[in-house]
């Protein structure tokens, strides 16, 4: 595989998140948010003053959204879709899982679509039978709907191209992801892979998909679990650049943001995260930091999530 490659060798913040997670980028505020899920953490950075400030819930927060109007924040937790209230308290929704299923599994990573619905996916549980499934809250109807009851494994990284009529899905552990028709109203369908088989496409074995993010080029930039790495794709599924962070084992998210747009955020976990093994940290110390590439406006953020409308 021979691709163009930065290597990145300092983290930006040396967090030591057990499970960092997605990053979010708010030019509002100019504060970029990311999380430790195991933690039940939310860190709030200032990209201008630098100030780093952290928040801790009772629940575990998955996933984040700019709400309209600078009205904050908004998330996917693991019961389901809530708002971020002041003292670091979570105003609750909607908690759609069936009864069966909680306690097995839990939402993992979304994003919300161009009409301000939170769209978010769920674990699988080999042990207890439960598949990854993808759901949706609407907050103009107040109303939780499956989009899709899979059965996915680990739901992962979402986004939507630049015209919001498909939609990107990441089945992390199938090291899948899938392109969906999206379409205004209604249900996704889904219509091909936008990656088949990363292994095959020689990626290491052991690897796998987590978040993306899509730049104003129509590239994927896919996190690589286990792969120390990020892959751009290009809009037609090809693999043409990596960005190569030695020192940390698990890359799980990336985000565009900074004053310019054009500052690539990386969110990381500890090897040790997730049932791994942690006794592999020493050789890869910055697990669980957070690192930043300066495209310097080679890259810019496309336009792939949207403000939460609730």
């Amino acid at each position: 595989m021979s691709l163009r490659e930065i290597i990145l060798t300092e983290p930006l913040l040396r967090t030591q998140c057990s499970l960092g997670e997605g990053p979010l980028y708010d030019p509002n505020t100019s504060t970029l948010h990311f999380l430790d899920i195991e933690q039940s953490k939310v860190f709030h950075y200032n990209v201008v003053s630098k100030e780093l400030v952290c928040e801790v819930f009772e629940d575990a927060v998955t996933c984040l959204a700019v709400r309209r109007n600078n009205k904050g924040l908004a998330c996917a937790t693991s019961q389901g879709f809530a708002i971020i209230e002041k003292n670091s308290t979570l105003r609750y929704l909607s908690r759609p899982l069936p009864e069966a299923y909680r306690g097995r599994t839990r939402f993992n990573d979304g994003a919300c679509d161009r009409k301000g619905r939170f769209v978010a996916g769920t674990l699988f549980s080999a042990k207890h039978d439960v598949p990854g499934q993808l759901w949706r809250y609407d907050p103009e109807l107040d109303k939780c709907e499956r989009l899709d009851p899979g059965p996915f494994t680990d739901s992962n990284g979402l986004g939507w191209t630049e015209d919001g009529r498909t939609m990107l899905f990441t089945d992390s552990f199938r090291n899948k992801i899938f392109a969906f028709d999206y379409p205004e109203y209604g249900l996704p369908t889904r219509k091909a892979d936008f990656v088949s088989d990363a292994i095959s496409q020689g990626l290491p074995a052991g690897t796998f998909p987590d978040g993306l993010c899509i730049d104003n080029e129509g590239g994927v930039w896919s996190a690589r679990w286990g792969g120390s790495r990020i892959i751009r794709y290009t809009k037609d599924g090809c693999m043409d650049l990596q960005v190569v962070i030695p020192s940390a084992l698990n890359i799980t998210a990336c985000a565009f943001g900074g004053p310019r747009n054009d500052q690539l955020y990386v969110t990381t976990a500890h090897c040790g995260a997730c049932g791994g093994d942690g006794s592999r940290q020493p050789s890869f110390p910055d697990s669980g930091d957070l690192f930043v590439v300066d495209f310097a406006g080679e890259f810019t953020s496309g336009e792939w999530r949207f403000p939460f409308a609730g």
